[in-house]
Formats: C-alpha cells, structure tokens, sequence
C-alpha cells in the first residue's frame, strides 16, 4: 500500500512559474503545494486588491481564497517602490498607467 498523500496548501498564483519557485526554494517534501487552477477556483473569482499595503493585499487574497477552496492558503503582493516617487507605484503598480495598462504600459509610465 503506498503512502498517503501530504497536506495540501494552495497558493493564491496561476503562474506555474511562481508555483516551480517556491516549490524548489521551500523544498516542498510533505505538502502537495496546487494553484488555483489546480483546485478549479473561476478567475472571474480574482480577489480585488484593495488594501493600502502588499500585506494587506496578500492577507486579502489568502482569506478568500482558503474560503473558496477549503484549504490552508499562502498569497503573496508585489509591486516597485520608488524612492523618487515616495515609494509609488507601490501597491499601485499593476494599474499605475491605467486599469487596462500592460506590463509594458506601466514600465513606460514609470520611465
């Protein structure tokens, strides 16, 4: 009889790039770690990031989507901070140059 599977956490990504990272820095041996993609969590179900800090979008994120999938959840948030710009974009940065702007749009902004 083979053994029983770990505990399984989610992480609140749908990069599997993230997902291979963290896996390799953790070293991951006793945890099945699953995207949302892996869990079958809509992305019309994408958490608003709402919060004035990375924390505080990363808790957001986490809370909601341990809710939805019923597991022990880990979220992250990240953004650039510019001392120039007293630390903007910040937790901003994904809609620095406007709610539709690329990756490409906001590094133009911020240049």
């Amino acid at each position: 009889m083979g053994a029983a599977p770990g505990p399984r956490l989610l992480v609140a990504t749908r990069s599997h790039h993230k997902l291979r990272e963290l896996r390799e820095l953790l070293h991951v041996t006793r945890a099945e770690l699953l995207d949302l993609d892996d869990v079958g969590i809509d992305p019309a179900h994408e958490v608003e990031e709402t919060g004035e800090t990375f924390v505080a979008n990363a808790a957001l994120k986490a809370r909601a989507y341990a809710r939805l999938a019923g597991l022990p959840t880990l979220a992250d948030d990240s953004g650039l901070e510019v001392d120039a710009l007293d630390g903007g974009p910040g937790v901003r940065t994904k809609r620095y140059a406007g709610p539709a702007a690329t990756d490409a749009d906001n590094n133009a902004k911020l240049l």
